[in-house]
C-alpha cells in the first residue's frame, strides 16, 4: 500500500501549482527532487502524467484522469478521519456550506451564528449563490435550495423545510397616494415593482385564481434583480410587489410594509436542505441538518 502513495503528494502539488519549482516550495523541497518523484511515479505507472516544454508544464490526458482520482481518494481519507475524529459527538471541524444570496443572509446566516455560539469548535465555510451548484464538484457538505433544478436528482439527500408563501405588498405612504387595490385586475393602474429574471425580464406574478395558480405578465415601472432591492423599493414607496414572505416578515411585524389582495397570496417554491448522497453522512453533517431544519423550518 505505501509503495501506490508514493509520488502523490508531489505529483497533486506539481499539478495544482503548475511548475516544479512552486509545488517544491509549498512542499518545502527541492524543484530537482519534486521532479525526480513525479518521474519513478510515471516510470512506476507506465504512463506520462505531464507534457513537459521549456515554457511551461500541463497534465496530460492520464495525468488528469489520475489527479482526479487522487484528489478523490484523499478526500475520501479525510472524510474518514473525520468520522473517527467526531465519535466523541462533539460537534466540531469544518463544514462547507452553500446556500442562496438573499435568504442565506436574512434567513440562514442567524442560524448558522446561533450554532457557532452553541458549538465553539465548528468552523464553517459559507458560500452565497443563487445558481444551483454541484455539491460533488465544489465539495459543499450542506446546501440550503430555493426550488430544485427539474427532478430531484437521485444522488442528494433532501430534507424539506417547507415552502415559501408569495404577497403582494407594499408601503402605506404609497397606499395613501395611490389608493389599495381590491381586485387582481386593479394592479394594472398602479406602479408594480417586478423581480428581475437574469435575462432583464420581469418575472410574471402568481396569484390564486378560479383554476389554481395562475400566471400574470406584469408591466412595470421598475425591474428589480435581486430580491433585497425589491424589498428597499417597497419600502421607499414606489409601488407594489409580490415577495416572499421570508424577505418582508420583519417589516409586516413593524407595519413599514402591509399585504395587498390577500386573497391572491399563493404558495412558492419549496425549501430544502440538500447534501451528497455518496459522501459518507458524518455526525457533524447530520446534527448540523437536525439543527438548521429546526430553525429554518416553515410553519
Amino acid at each position: 500500500m505505501s509503495e501506490h502513495l508514493k509520488g502523490i503528494a508531489p505529483f497533486l502539488a506539481t499539478a495544482d501549482a503548475g511548475s516544479f519549482t512552486r509545488a517544491a516550495a509549498r512542499l518545502h523541497l527541492s524543484s530537482s527532487a519534486v521532479s525526480k518523484s513525479v518521474a519513478r511515479l510515471e516510470a512506476r505507472l507506465g504512463v506520462i502524467l505531464f507534457e513537459r516544454s521549456t515554457r511551461r508544464l500541463q497534465l496530460s490526458s492520464a495525468g488528469h484522469a489520475y489527479y482526479a482520482t487522487c484528489k478523490r481518494v484523499l478526500q475520501e481519507l479525510v472524510d474518514a478521519e473525520n468520522v473517527l475524529a467526531e465519535q466523541d459527538g462533539e460537534l466540531a471541524g469544518k463544514v462547507r456550506i452553500g446556500v442562496p444570496a438573499s435568504y442565506g443572509r436574512m434567513r440562514v446566516m442567524p442560524a448558522l451564528i446561533e450554532l457557532c455560539e452553541k458549538y465553539p469548535q465548528l468552523q464553517p465555510s459559507i458560500s452565497f449563490s443563487d445558481r444551483f451548484a454541484d455539491l460533488f464538484e465544489e465539495r459543499i457538505d450542506i446546501a440550503v435550495r430555493i426550488g430544485t433544478p427539474g427532478s430531484w436528482p437521485p444522488t442528494l439527500g433532501q430534507m424539506p423545510l417547507g415552502e415559501e408563501r408569495l404577497i403582494f405588498c407594499a408601503a402605506p405612504a404609497y397606499l395613501a397616494r395611490r389608493g389599495t387595490p381590491v381586485a387582481i385586475a386593479d394592479l394594472d393602474g398602479h406602479d408594480c415593482i417586478a423581480y428581475g429574471r437574469g435575462d432583464g425580464t420581469a418575472a410574471p406574478w402568481l396569484f390564486a385564481g378560479e383554476n389554481g395558480v395562475e400566471r400574470r405578465a406584469v408591466h412595470p415601472r421598475l425591474t428589480v434583480g435581486d430580491a433585497e432591492a425589491q424589498t428597499a423599493a417597497v419600502l421607499a414607496g414606489l409601488g407594489i410587489a409580490q415577495q416572499a414572505t421570508w424577505l418582508v416578515q420583519e417589516h409586516l411585524a413593524s407595519g413599514a410594509i402591509v399585504e395587498v389582495l390577500p386573497a391572491c397570496a399563493t404558495p412558492g417554491l419549496p425549501l430544502s436542505l440538500a447534501w451528497p448522497l455518496a459522501r459518507q453522512l458524518t455526525t457533524k453533517t447530520g446534527t448540523l441538518l437536525k439543527e438548521l431544519k429546526q430553525r429554518l423550518t416553515i410553519s
